[in-house]
């Protein structure tokens, strides 16, 4: 399994926050998830928050169209993209250091 699914309509991405971070950046693989250092605390969804900011960023999508459905709370996330976004943007995410 991938740290991400993605179809004609729908990205899904699997990944491990670790928040509190200095900077918000990108980790590397860490088994079937991508892992994220996150530049805000775990608290009253901050980190969640800045989780999608990042994604949307990076990604090139509207912040609306991300979700995370799975982990609210947990480091672990599953996120739904309501659209599809284009595999090689999400390699090139994967290795960003």
């Amino acid at each position: 399994m991938s740290w991400y699914r993605n179809n004609e309509t729908t990205t899904q991405l699997f990944i491990k926050v670790v928040p509190g971070a200095h900077t918000t950046q990108v980790m590397g693989l860490l088994g079937n998830r991508l892992k994220i250092r996150i530049a805000a605390p775990p608290e009253k969804g901050k980190a969640n928050k800045e989780l999608v900011s990042f994604l949307a960023r990076q990604l090139d999508v509207a912040k609306q169209h991300i979700a995370i459905t799975f982990g609210d709370t947990i480091p672990e996330k599953n996120i739904l993209i309501t659209e599809s976004v284009n595999t090689a943007v999400l390699e090139r995410l994967a290795f960003t250091e």
